[in-house]
């Protein structure tokens, strides 16, 4: 409920409402004051035009872009697809690669994809101190790509030689929304570098988790074994 007005304030707006000489002397003040700070209020209005009129730009801008470094980068993906990887990074002299699309369209959702696609390029040809590069950058909403990606940044951290970053990467792709089909294949990652680093009963816990949780993967035979393998090297 509305607080009511004191007596000497509702006075004061009568005398406002009713007396037309009170009521344009208060105009009159309000008038030069706008007139005393025009350039002041004029200056906060440009620039709330310009601000708003700048993100406006920016994101229609991004849209564009995004629109066309995915056009552009249809092709880097069949070429991906087709295992033309030469032709993916760097495009065929008409169609751009992938690193041209990262050069030029910067900050959208494509160059973001690129990014991943880069990365398990450089992976594949052993290249791991720039797979590791890119496929830091990037990140996914989706949560197959992205755990996909841990994974991948496991894989490079493994490779060359750095355990215990593949270690912590590992662990990112078990546990980022675990799943029937990818998680036991993450698992069995995590329990090889676990044994390299020479943390056997970590390993033997990660090749159980498959044996528990995931008896129906391709992974569940090669865990069994393992496991027991492993568990007769910690009882010695």
């Amino acid at each position: 409920m509305a607080k009511k007005l004191s007596k000497k304030a509702q006075q004061e707006q009568n005398e406002l409402l009713e007396n037309p000489e009170v009521l344009a002397e208060s105009l009159g003040r309000g008038e030069a004051f706008l007139k005393k700070n025009s350039k002041i209020l004029g200056g906060v209005l440009i620039a709330a035009i310009l601000l708003i009129g700048g993100i406006l730009f920016f994101q229609i801008n991004n849209q564009n872009q995004n629109q066309n470094a995915q056009e552009e980068m249809f092709q880097a993906v069949y070429f991906y697809e087709q295992d033309s990887v030469e032709f993916a990074l760097n495009g065929d002299g008409i169609n751009p690669g992938f690193l041209q699309i990262v050069d030029e369209y910067p900050r959208t959702d494509a160059a973001n994809l690129a990014n991943f696609y880069i990365g398990s390029i450089y992976l594949s040809q052993k290249n791991f101190s720039d797979a590791i590069e890119y496929l830091e950058k990037f990140s996914s909403d989706d949560y197959l790509v992205q755990a996909k990606a841990y994974a991948l940044l496991g894989d490079a951290y493994l490779d060359s030689g750095n355990v215990n970053e593949a270690i912590s990467f590992y662990k990112k792709a078990v546990g980022h929304k675990p799943n029937d089909y990818f998680t036991p294949k993450y698992l069995y990652k995590l329990a090889v570098a676990q044994e390299e680093a020479g943390n056997l009963q970590e390993a033997i816990k990660a090749f159980g988790e498959i044996e528990e949780k995931y008896y129906e993967s391709f992974e569940y035979t090669g865990a069994r074994k393992h496991k027991a393998r492993l568990e007769g090297l910690a009882a010695k």
